[in-house]
């Protein structure tokens, strides 16, 4: 039941975005300035993306990354389901077990309702539609407010860099 946006997942989404500000082929260098990171890590980055028909890599002096898909034609969800593999792995929320309808665990019910309004949501989002510069800078410090969600370390090994907000439950009665 878990799903992760991990940095690999947000850089894959920037990544086809400035992929898809100009046409032609993109060097590994100039797309790392664009999304924030190195030309080694663009590299493992787009491999997924080459896979599933989206991104075309060719080698050599006059090659380098292009975008064959139409990006309203690709959900956030996909491209973090091509990064991070499939989102439902039928892992419990809470334990590192199985979970199921069948002996489920003390969340299963809520969280399978909030987790399948998120996959809704990142299913009907397009990659089109993510604003083109809306990294987080250094410079700018974190946002300061009271409804951010609180950060949930990942696993080890791997750095989140989105939460999901649920909805506040509707009062019964």
């Amino acid at each position: 039941m878990r799903l992760e946006v991990t940095r690999r997942s947000d850089l894959a989404v920037r990544l086809l975005r400035a992929l898809g500000t100009h046409e032609g082929n993109h060097k590994a260098p100039d797309l790392a300035a664009d999304v924030g990171t190195t030309a080694g890590f663009v590299a493992q980055v787009a491999t997924p993306l080459v896979r599933r028909g989206w991104v075309r890599s060719e080698p050599g002096p006059t090659g380098g990354y292009a975008l064959v898909a139409n990006l309203d034609d690709v959900s956030v969800l996909e491209v973090i389901e091509a990064v991070e593999g499939p989102t439902d792995t039928g892992r419990c929320v809470l334990a590192d077990r199985p979970c199921a309808e069948e002996g489920p665990c003390a969340l299963h019910a809520p969280w399978s309702r909030a987790r399948a309004h998120l996959l809704r949501e990142l299913g009907d989002a397009t990659v089109a539609g993510v604003p083109l510069d809306d990294r987080p800078r250094v410079d700018d410090g974190p946002p300061a407010t009271t409804a951010d969600p609180p950060i949930i370390p990942a696993r080890a090994g791997r750095r989140r860099v989105a939460t999901a907000t649920v909805p506040p439950a509707r009062p019964r009665g």
